[in-house]
C-alpha cells in the first residue's frame, strides 16, 4: 500500500471547544489570545479562570493528537487480542448487504454509455445543490451491524472516538473494519458514483478514508454543531435505531460566511445514504428520543490534497504516520513537497 501521510496542521488547527460551539487554531497562547480572546468573551467565557479552563482543554487535545497514531495502533492490537465479535460475518462485505437499489445505480455508473445526465434520472437529489439520497444497505444488515457496535461498546476493549465533535462512537479501522469491507465498499461500489458526481473535486480519484460510527441519544450526544469534513467526499448513512427528529442541515461550501448562508434541512431515513463534498459545511439537529448510530465515511483524493490541505488552506507540511492516516502522499518527484518530523 501507498505510505499516506497526515498534515501538521493536525497538530494544532479545527480544535473544536464544545462549550462554545467553536473550532478554534492554537499555536502560541499570544496568537490564541489575539485571535480569540473576544471572541470568547462574546460567548460566555469572561474570567480568567475560565480561560484557563479553555486553554486546558486545547493542550491536552493537542497532547492527544501528537500521540494519537501510537495509541489507536495499540488498541487496534488489544482490540485483536482480546476481543470476540458477536457477529463475525459483518466484517466482511457482501453484496448481499447492499440495497439492490443502490446496486443498480453502480451498475449504470460502470456501464460504458454511464453519463451525469443519465445518472441524475436515477438518483434523488436534495433541495441543496450536489447533495445526492439512496439505500445504501439493507435494513437486516443494518440490524446485525448495530448489534455488533452495541457489544462491543459493552466490552472491555480499548475505544478511540471518532473526533472532538462525537463523544461516542467508533473508529472503524481500530475494530478490524477497513481492509475486508470499508475499502471495498469506497474502491467497487462508491467509486463510480462518485467519479460522475464528484470529478472536479476529487471523486474520481480517491485513494483513501477514515471510517467511523457516531452515537447520538438521550444522556449523550444529542447532534452535533455545523462544520466541514477532511474529505473530498462524505458518505453519511443512517443505520438505526429507533430515533424521532435529528435531521441533517446544510448551509454553503466553508468559503461562503455563516451570514451570507441560508441552511436547507434535509431528512435521513435509515438504511439511507447521503453523499456530499466535504468542504460543504452541514450539522445534525437533535434526536427528541431514542437513540441513532451513522456510519461516516470520509473519502480522500491524495491528488488534490497534496496541492492544498483542505482543513488548513495551505499546502500541506507532512508528517509521517500509520494507515490511511490523512491521506496525503509524496511525490517523488515533487520537490516542494515538504516533509516534517512527527511530533509524537
Amino acid at each position: 500500500m501507498e505510505r499516506f501521510y497526515t498534515c501538521s496542521c493536525f497538530f494544532s488547527d479545527n480544535i473544536f471547544l464544545e462549550e462554545y460551539k467553536l473550532h478554534v487554531r492554537f499555536v502560541s497562547e499570544n496568537q490564541f489570545r489575539k485571535d480569540y480572546q473576544n471572541i470568547l468573551r462574546s460567548l460566555g467565557c469572561v474570567s480568567e479562570s475560565q480561560f484557563r479552563d479553555v486553554l486546558g482543554k486545547i493542550h491536552a487535545e493537542i497532547e492527544r493528537r501528537q500521540h494519537y497514531a501510537l495509541k489507536s495502533a495499540e488498541r487496534a492490537a488489544t482490540i485483536k487480542e482480546i476481543y470476540t465479535p458477536l457477529h463475525q460475518h459483518v466484517y466482511y462485505l457482501q453484496e448481499s448487504f447492499l440495497d439492490p437499489e443502490f446496486l443498480q445505480l453502480v451498475k449504470y455508473c460502470t456501464s460504458t454509455d454511464a453519463t451525469m445526465e443519465g445518472l441524475m434520472n436515477l438518483i434523488q437529489t436534495e433541495a441543496v445543490p450536489r447533495v445526492f439520497r439512496f439505500p445504501v444497505f439493507r435494513k437486516e444488515f443494518c440490524k446485525d451491524f448495530i448489534e455488533e457496535l452495541e457489544h462491543f461498546e459493552q466490552s472491555d476493549a480499548p475505544k478511540g472516538r471518532p473526533n472532538t465533535m462525537n463523544n461516542y462512537g467508533i473508529l472503524l479501522n481500530e475494530l478490524g473494519f477497513d481492509e475486508s469491507f470499508i475499502t471495498p465498499l469506497r474502491e467497487v461500489y462508491l467509486h463510480p458514483l462518485t467519479a460522475l458526481l464528484y470529478s472536479d473535486c476529487g471523486g474520481s480519484c480517491l485513494d483513501s478514508h477514515k471510517a467511523f460510527v457516531v452515537k447520538y441519544a438521550m444522556r449523550e450526544d444529542l447532534d452535533l454543531s455545523y462544520h466541514y469534513d477532511n474529505a473530498e467526499v462524505t458518505l453519511n448513512v443512517s443505520l438505526g435505531k429507533d430515533f424521532t427528529e435529528g435531521n441533517l442541515f446544510f448551509g454553503d461550501m466553508r468559503q461562503v460566511p455563516l451570514s451570507e448562508t441560508e441552511c436547507v434541512e434535509v431528512k435521513h431515513h435509515v438504511t439511507e445514504g447521503l453523499l456530499h463534498r466535504g468542504q460543504h459545511m452541514h450539522g445534525a439537529l437533535p434526536i427528541s428520543s431514542g437513540t441513532r448510530w451513522n456510519l461516516i465515511i470520509w473519502m480522500r483524493a491524495s491528488r488534490e490534497r497534496n496541492k492544498l490541505c483542505p482543513m488548513c488552506g495551505k499546502r500541506p507540511t507532512l508528517v509521517e504516520s500509520d494507515g490511511f492516516s490523512d491521506g496525503f502522499t509524496m511525490d517523488p518527484d515533487d520537490t516542494s513537497s515538504t516533509l516534517s518530523c512527527s511530533l509524537t
